[in-house]
């Protein structure tokens, strides 16, 4: 499957699109119904008639932006029109989502008449909180969204124009702090005329930019006043003296702006710039010059694209989301140049201290510091909400355009802290330590379907590099008839690799001793599962995943025998983690252990509490039995309650309790009720089950009945990760496996006598 294949895939299964309304309030009963619609819903109606504003405290206005566009300038595919541009809205209202808890309707309006566009906007703005326009072609755009934000009582705002320019402005700001020029003296040359390039201009001169220090270049030339082709938009900005092209504008400047096209601005005229020269090249997704262009021209030069895989990205999401955010929670009037100046220097001031740990960890544990390369934080910096959206609402607030008051800052902003869906950002966290480890996974099932499909994301994400055991021959001949790339994956035969003879040595000399011959360890060789194994226990791979064909235990013997436990562990066990909207939860052991005596749970907990750590998350270990706190005498609870009393001897330091139902684990108040004394108070989030059958069985309901994600089984306790598939695991399943194979490189450091801190 190839990449459009796999892209239009994603859009159209399970189901088609990426969004969908889900209700805020129960509709289970006869009496939710009533309340729902009628008659009960025409009590708020008739509260709003009474008092308009009301329209926040009963409906979902205050949270609710449209993303509207006719589709005239979608994504640097141009004029595709309404319909084809909904997928990019419905991407937009998904970040919205993600990055800023904001809720979306997507509004395709199918026309190229300006006057057609603003009335049926203004016509539907009542139903909306804001007003976000999406790839609206220049120069209609400016007057669409001018006209709107006069007409209109709430945010409107063109993301096209502003985002970039925000986010390049501190960009900008941080740029010129580090070469030591004031933003006054600069002179800077914009390739790109349109509604970006504009855009970018006015803001930077709100920073500070002198309007005439400015050169804007287009695909004509330099915009200049001996130009007749000039809309209103460009002649405000023609230049009295300067014509020609963009070498003649680049000409010792100290800022190229770039939001064109790529290769517009080339080696030869970045040479001509002046000292520490600072180049934004964000035409997407090829820059106007490439990043080791640049820096192979220029020692000096400080770059930002719009790329991800380079320093300095501008990405748009830095922005909009935290915008909309401080605008919706003050119930701003518009979105105003100061709230615009506020979100361009809170950006700045976040890239200038310190950097969490949380996103180190994200990045595969690369350090960030202030500097050259690192001028704009991250977009998976948790900070943003906070800061950027705080820094919005306090200047609504200042600008006189918000309509309610925030008394308490420091409160508002742990709300929207709270905003945050942390719990799967252990999973993104992961994927990004993956992309910056490029871990080596050997897949002994390396003709399996869906594994070379699985292989073809690790490479086209750069996630992995995947090691595919089998006949080098068929695995490429099902690759093509697939129609999946899988140039960079190494293949390895095991039945012809000229490494048979040292690992056959490498089985025997481990196994000599309990009954294997030379001749039988030839023999394992056969086996591409034992093949994979050894391939990690010399160091040639990192992680095996398995399971795509052979059952369970096909995957566990080898490992066992070859890999070994990790020191000081007498078993292994299989964990889900389960990913739930609110919390991430290791449920434990769902896939090896049936009946685990007391010394087995103790030592399934340690492997719970080391496996949290290494997605840094801080472990709360709760035993979980049908009895409470020696409420049954029965034996098995019994076993349950001997199993905390020894972990909590060997995990010092560590958030423990049980033998406790499953309730008291989870739910806070049933905690605080009855259990105020239990140091789990309803926030576990290792469960370690009483014996196999309760642990598969609860997190396949909660999988399959309560809408989480379940991620694994992830095998603890073995000298070094190897992840065995779920039955029918898909590739996106697949993928998630491998990510946390990286996530968990190196042996297991905790062992059942050693304290935990």
């Amino acid at each position: 499957m190839n990449f459009d294949e796999i892209a239009l895939a994603y859009h159209r299964e399970p189901k088609p699109g990426k969004v969908s309304v889900v209700p805020t309030k129960s509709t289970l009963t006869q009496r939710d119904l009533s309340l729902a619609y009628t008659p009960g819903v025409a009590v708020p109606c008739l509260r709003i008639k009474g008092n308009p504003d009301d329209v926040y405290n009963y409906t979902s206005k205050g949270n609710l932006v449209a993303v509207i566009s006719n589709g005239t300038a979608v994504l640097g595919l141009g004029d595709i029109g309404a319909a084809a541009g909904k997928p990019v809205m419905e991407g937009k209202g998904v970040l919205f989502k993600r990055f800023g808890d904001i809720d979306v309707f997507d509004i395709e309006i199918d026309t190229h008449d300006v006057e057609e566009l603003i009335n049926t906007v203004k016509l539907i703005a009542p139903t909306f909180g804001g007003i976000n326009l999406e790839d609206i072609k220049a120069p209609e755009c400016f007057e669409v969204e001018s006209r709107l934000i006069e007409m209109l009582d709430i945010p409107v705002f063109h993301d096209d124009q502003h985002g970039t320019a925000i986010i390049a402005g501190a960009g900008l700001l941080n740029a010129l702090t580090l070469v030591e020029k004031r933003i006054g003296d600069i002179r800077m040359v914009i390739a790109g005329a349109g509604a970006a390039g504009i855009s970018c201009a006015e803001h930077f001169c709100a920073l500070g930019v002198r309007r005439e220090n400015i050169v804007f270049v287009d695909s004509k030339g330099i915009v200049s006043e001996s130009r007749s082709d000039l809309n209103k938009y460009k002649r405000p900005w023609a230049s009295k003296t300067l014509t020609g092209g963009l070498a003649e504008a680049a000409k010792d400047a100290d800022v190229f702006i770039g939001v064109s096209v790529k290769d517009t601005f080339t080696p030869a005229m970045l040479r001509t710039m002046a000292r520490d020269p600072i180049v934004f090249a964000m035409a997407n997704p090829d820059p106007e010059i490439r990043y080791e262009d640049a820096v192979q021209t220029r020692s000096d030069v400080i770059i930002a694209t719009g790329r991800s895989d380079y320093p300095n990205q501008v990405n748009n999401v830095l922005g909009f989301p935290y915008i909309f955010r401080g605008a919706l929670d003050t119930r701003a009037k518009a979105i105003t140049r100061g709230m615009k100046l506020a979100a361009t220097k809170a950006l700045a001031d976040l890239a200038r201290e310190d950097v969490p740990d949380s996103v180190i960890r994200a990045y595969g544990g690369k350090r960030f510091h202030f500097g050259r390369e690192y001028l704009i934080p991250k977009p998976f910096d948790p900070r943003l909400m906070t800061e950027v959206a705080g820094a919005v609402a306090k200047a609504a607030l200042d600008e006189g355009v918000a309509r309610i008051k925030i008394a308490n800052f420091d409160l508002y902003r742990e709300q929207l802290g709270a905003r945050l869906d942390h719990s799967r950002e252990v999973l993104r966290m992961a994927y990004h330590s993956a992309a910056e480890r490029k871990t080596r996974i050997v897949f002994p099932e390396g003709n399996a379907e869906s594994i070379l499909r699985a292989a073809h994301v690790l490479l086209e994400e750069k996630l992995a590099d995947p090691i595919l055991l089998g006949d080098e021959t068929a695995i490429r001949a099902l690759a093509d008839k697939l129609v999946v790339d899988i140039e960079g994956a190494q293949i390895v035969n095991p039945l012809t690799s000229d490494k048979r003879e040292a690992y056959a040595k490498h089985f025997y000399n481990s196994r000599q001793r309990s009954g294997v011959t030379l001749q039988e360890a030839w023999y394992h060789m056969d086996n591409p599962i034992d093949f994979g194994c050894i391939m990690i226990d010399r160091g040639e791979a990192d992680g095996l995943v398995s399971g795509a064909v052979h059952v369970y235990e096909d995957t566990m013997k080898p490992a066992l025998k070859i890999i070994g436990r990790a020191p000081g562990f007498s078993l292994c066990a299989g964990f889900q983690m389960m990913i739930l909207p609110t919390r991430v939860i290791f449920f434990g052991d769902c896939t090896i252990n049936v009946a685990p005596d007391a010394e087995g749970l103790a030592e399934i907990a340690q492997l719970g509490e080391s496996l949290a750590q290494s997605f840094h998350v801080r472990p709360k270990v709760a035993f979980v039995s049908f009895s409470n706190f020696g409420s049954s005498d029965h034996p098995n609870a019994q076993i349950v309650a001997k199993a905390a009393g020894l972990a909590r001897k060997r995990m010092i330091g560590v958030d423990l309790d049980g033998e406790m139902q499953a309730d008291a684990a989870v739910n806070p108040d049933v905690a605080k009720m009855w259990f105020p004394f239990s140091k789990i108070q309803g926030d576990a989030n290792v469960l370690i089950f009483p014996d196999l059958a309760s642990a598969n069985s609860c997190y396949k309901i909660l999988r399959d009945l309560g809408g989480a994600k379940a991620v694994g089984p992830i095998i603890a306790g073995l000298r070094h990760p190897v992840s065995v598939l779920s039955r029918g695991a898909s590739v996106e399943d697949i993928v998630d496996i491998c990510v946390i194979t990286a996530q968990r490189l190196g042996p297991q450091k905790v062992g059942p006598r050693m304290a935990t801190h």
